[in-house]
């Protein structure tokens, strides 16, 4: 050992502090790259081998420190398909290896990434500013189930979400004990009932009580005085047309008028056609013998759902709808108004829509909204977990790479969490990297002095056989 081995020493200190220095400067150009993780630098002492009292400090050699599990600030972009992840994990994605358009053929593997600057491509394609393609698995519309098991890349187009013919209709309303129509006299005992004698040319009332169950044109307006209006709603045919449903209600017989009758009965009437005259059909009765209790709690049907005939109105046809209270929706209490206090009345039918937006859930889901009001869960992103995450290759545009150290991915989000409309920033400081820069060039520079005391000291050397 000597003077020479000095002189090698200083070397490997100047290049350990270059690399380091490599380092630093890659950090500090990256500090605005989405989902850049820095790189640290750690050094290492070589030591020859030597007698134990003869060991030196060795020269030394630097290596590079990952920082992935190091998660970099998030700022929100407000862009709806951009997606930060809060905590542990990494996108699945994917590179194009070939195609255009719709015929784009991938890598067809699993690349990783923390850059959620996701976006829509021309194609449906969800790309991040690397170029990287986002990989999930789809959800099936109609049962809400995940189709396949391996992630694929995910495509969203904006097809037509197919319409939906309405089925049931949600009524929650108080029918009055004693409704107030226009016929009604409190004085007249029973002038509130809807009486098949008012009505020569068609009997009103339902099937289950011997009526004919419809009101003809000719009698519109002797009804509309014997009964109250229960509220509209908008339903659907299967080709999601439109039409709307006017409900009335019409109370046949009090309970307090004693035998035969010993409940207060109701009849439910939709309008087909409010315009006809004559014998054509304006309103016809659901054939359902709606009953209460002393309570005013419904006791019949006892399963709470009244179906709606089968009729055509305005042109579209409706069947095979049902409205449904629950049971405890539909009561009949006192009212002072005398009229039916409807509090929801909501269906489950739809035209169909567009897809006009798409927004990631916390638990990553992709969420579609349509046009036509339905909100959609369209795909899950699959987010893949290491158990050692800073053992990943790193590959460019902030891509990493599955390893024999890093493990295989362990698929699913864990205790993080999906934060739409944001990205998460760089994990570079810049005053923690310049700090470092000082740090590094002050090394630098004292190795550059040991070399210039070593050549002194040859200097010297040579100069004894002068």
């Amino acid at each position: 050992m000597g003077v020479f081995s000095a002189l090698t020493t200083a070397v490997s200190g100047m290049t350990a502090q270059s690399y380091a220095l490599e380092n630093i400067s890659g950090n500090i150009a990256n500090s605005r790259t989405t989902g850049y993780k820095r790189v640290d630098t750690t050094f290492a002492d070589l030591v020859p081998d030597a007698a134990l009292n003869r060991q030196i400090a060795g020269s030394v050699a630097a290596f590079s420190q990952a920082t992935n599990s190091i998660q970099g600030d998030l700022n929100a972009t407000r862009i709806d398909t951009n997606v930060a992840i809060n905590g542990d994990g990494f996108f699945v994605v994917d590179q194009r290896a070939s195609g255009v358009g719709a015929n784009t053929q991938f890598a067809n593997q699993n690349l990783y990434t923390r850059r959620g600057d996701f976006d829509f491509d021309a194609n449906g394609y969800l790309v991040n500013g690397a170029g990287y393609y986002l990989k999930g698995l789809k959800i099936d519309q109609v049962t809400g189930q995940l189709v396949g098991t391996q992630p694929e890349v995910l495509r969203i187009t904006k097809e037509q979400f197919p319409a939906k013919a309405t089925t049931s209709i949600e009524y929650r309303a108080n029918i009055p004990a004693y409704p107030k129509t226009n016929n009604a006299d409190s004085t007249v005992p029973g002038s509130e009932l809807l009486s098949p004698a008012a009505f020569p040319a068609s009997n009103p009332l339902s099937t289950t009580q011997g009526g004919t169950g419809i009101v003809v044109g000719s009698e519109v307006t002797n009804f509309l005085s014997r009964s109250i209006p229960g509220g509209s709603v908008t339903v659907y045919d299967q080709l999601g047309r439109a039409t709307s449903v006017e409900l009335r209600w019409a109370k046949t017989t009090n309970a307090s008028a004693g035998p035969p009758a010993t409940t207060d009965t109701w009849n439910l009437f939709v309008a087909e056609n409010t315009g006809a005259t004559g014998t054509a059909v304006a309103y016809r009765n659901a054939n359902v013998s709606v009953t209460f209790g002393s309570t005013g709690q419904m006791t019949n049907p006892a399963s709470g759902d009244i179906p709606i005939p089968t009729m055509t109105i305005g042109g579209t046809t409706i069947t095979g709808i049902n409205l449904t209270t629950g049971g405890n929706g539909l009561t009949q209490n006192g009212d002072v108004s005398g009229q039916i206090d409807a509090r929801s009345i909501r269906q489950d039918g739809y035209t169909a829509g567009t897809l006009d937006r798409v927004s990631v859930s916390a638990e990553g889901q992709v969420i579609g909204t349509f046009s036509n009001g339905q909100v959609v869960a369209l795909a899950q992103l699959s987010v893949a977990r290491f158990n050692a995450d800073n053992s990943l290759k790193r590959l460019d545009g902030g891509a990493f790479e599955e390893t024999i150290e890093s493990g295989p991915p362990i698929i699913g989000l864990g205790t993080s969490q999906l934060v739409g409309g944001s990205v998460e920033q760089s994990n570079t400081d810049i005053a923690d990297e310049f700090s470092k820069m000082i740090v590094t060039q002050q090394a630098y520079s004292a190795n550059t002095k040991v070399i210039t005391t070593a050549q002194e000291m040859l200097s010297a050397v040579f100069n004894i056989i002068r």
